[in-house]
């Protein structure tokens, strides 16, 4: 049986989209004040024949709710603060506890609006760590970092891991498998009353990336986290702490990858706020030529501008002076009165 998506198009910004939301010719994107579109590009697919046509813009058939803690004319910074030794884009620079804090604590002073701490790796091909040790390295640093008052977020794939961080003061989980690789994660979740982030990924780290495929790699990913939330929403989270993510370099090639991005605006449709987390990721090196993973941040400010002007309500990110500067300047051109100066 076929279905048909609602892709939002021709995105208009500012003051002109405000005018257009007030004067009931569009919609606000996501939930956004300050975004709305003018053209709807209407998908249809069934079995393996899709088509597509461009309309007159109309409202998505599930609007946006924005939780209180996401403001509707800003995208929020998330800093990542990786307590591994095997990262792929720092090396381990701050495995050690310490080094982790003083991370954590820079990030916040540079604008981060959240703290997503991880103690395992997922880059592909990694290995994943025993319970123990994953708790041995993220749990002193969520304490020390919620005790200042930082608004804190903690990346696994194990529920005893996000029932810990939350007593030591997290306040969101982010979790690569959209609680599918921990058969208790969904009950943890169920009982929590936090945000958690669903992301998709095809396959698990080890494997991902061996010769991943789809039909139609947005549409597949929308199938498949609209799946998750129901799951959620079935198990008693209510869809208004559901965060969703698409997952890219998640079991994606680069042209998924792309593709992903070319195609952002469809995941509005599933009525969530939407993360996006592609920073420093192996695309941007493909595309730019930089081999080495810290030192690709022109690259993903690119796809933190590009995400951020396609309704992104949550960016995550390494480099967070430069993402918050970058947000400042594209904020500014779109809407200069908001700027106050």
């Amino acid at each position: 049986m076929g279905r048909t998506y609602y892709r939002p198009a021709g995105i208009v910004h500012g003051p002109d989209a405000r005018q257009i939301i007030q004067e009931g010719r569009g919609a606000s994107l996501g939930g956004l004040s300050t975004i709305t579109h003018t053209l709807t590009e209407v998908i249809e697919r069934d079995g393996a024949a899709i088509t597509r046509r461009f309309e007159a813009a109309r409202p998505l058939p599930r609007g946006t709710v924005l939780p209180d803690f996401i403001p509707a004319d800003r995208p929020l910074v998330m800093g990542i603060v990786n307590v591994t030794p095997d990262s792929f884009s720092d090396g381990g620079l701050a495995a050690e506890t310490g080094n982790a804090i003083a991370r954590g604590l820079r990030l916040a002073k540079e604008g981060a609006d959240i703290l997503d701490i991880g103690g395992e790796s997922t880059r592909p091909g990694s290995e994943g760590v025993p319970e123990a040790l994953e708790l041995d390295r993220v749990i002193p640093v969520i304490e020390a970092l919620a005790g200042e008052g930082l608004a804190v977020s903690v990346d696994t794939r194990k529920a005893s891991v996000m029932r810990a961080a939350l007593a030591a003061g997290a306040r969101m989980v982010n979790d690569v498998a959209a609680l599918s690789h921990d058969p208790l994660a969904m009950a943890a979740m169920a009982e929590a009353s936090c945000p958690v982030v669903l992301m998709h990924a095809q396959g698990d780290p080890k494997t991902m990336q061996l010769n991943p495929s789809y039909q139609d790699v947005a549409l597949d990913v929308y199938d498949w986290l609209e799946v998750r939330i129901e799951a959620c929403a079935a198990a008693g989270i209510a869809r208004e702490r559901i965060i969703v993510d698409p997952g890219i370099g998640f079991g994606k090639s680069f042209r998924h990858n792309l593709d992903l991005l070319r195609q952002f605006t469809l995941f509005h449709g599933l009525g969530v706020p939407l993360l996006m987390g592609l920073s420093r990721k192996g695309f941007i090196g493909a595309l730019t030529g930089e081999k080495v993973a810290a030192q690709r941040v022109h690259g993903s400010l690119a796809g933190a501008l590009w995400s951020a002007l396609n309704g992104a309500h949550i960016l995550r990110v390494h480099d967070v002076k430069a993402t918050v500067e970058a947000l400042a300047v594209a904020g500014a051109a779109a809407d200069p009165d908001k700027t106050g100066l």
